[in-house]
């Protein structure tokens, strides 16, 4: 089919493995140890622990609403990849809390949870970033904002996790906020660092459909 004529197996299988990979690590790590990620990521645990909805639903129907609004600019390979990685992301961490979290003990070691958890998020959002597509809706909007404005990935991904983890103060301690601040930096560090690897390789930032 036409639609689906620049859409290659080998993005596709990175994309799955990014999503999964992302999605261990927000249930094994964010959000057990109370500290939390940015952007849309951080909004989804802010509803689960508020109104007890599954971060599994919450990152669909959110990054449903970014995807429509980055539509006309990242175009058409953008949503199809976009669309496998937040059904992986779903599917996975449904599957992922049907078990006990593998490490309930860093909760008490923040320092060490805010590094793993930044791995986890800029590794498997990277990926996915680094193939044309968006595990969650902030890295739909961070990419559109990046290309309009031409600012670097990292500031965007910076901006829209303040204000994410302004608003998880109503339910994390504000000692965790700063171990939170230091996670989101970290994980937007790596996905900037990943997205730009091979710089020398034509890489589909902004795909048109």
């Amino acid at each position: 089919m036409k639609v689906f004529q620049d859409i290659k197996i080998k993005s596709c299988i990175i994309t799955v493995l990014g999503s999964v990979f992302l999605a261990f690590g927000i249930y094994n790590v964010h959000s057990l140890s109370g500290v939390t990620e940015g952007g849309v990521l951080g909004l989804t645990l802010l509803l689960e622990y508020w109104f007890d909805i599954s971060p599994s639903i919450t990152n669909f129907v959110a990054s449903a609403v970014c995807y429509l609004m980055g539509f006309r600019l990242l175009g058409r390979t953008f949503i199809i990849y976009s669309g496998i990685a937040v059904a992986c992301f779903s599917v996975s961490y449904k599957i992922f809390e049907q078990f006990d979290p593998l490490w309930p003990q860093l909760y008490d070691m923040p320092l060490l949870a805010a590094v793993i958890g930044a791995v986890f998020v800029g590794v498997g959002a990277g990926v996915c970033v680094r193939v044309g597509g968006a595990v969650s809706g902030d890295d739909a909007l961070a990419m559109s904002i990046s290309s309009l404005t031409h600012m670097k990935i990292e500031r965007v991904y910076l901006i829209s996790d303040l204000v994410v983890l302004g608003l998880s103060i109503t339910y994390i301690p504000l000692r965790r906020i700063g171990y939170s601040l230091l996670t989101v930096i970290l994980s937007g560090q790596i996905i900037g660092w990943i997205r730009r690897l091979d710089p020398g390789e034509k890489r589909n930032e902004t795909p048109r459909g």
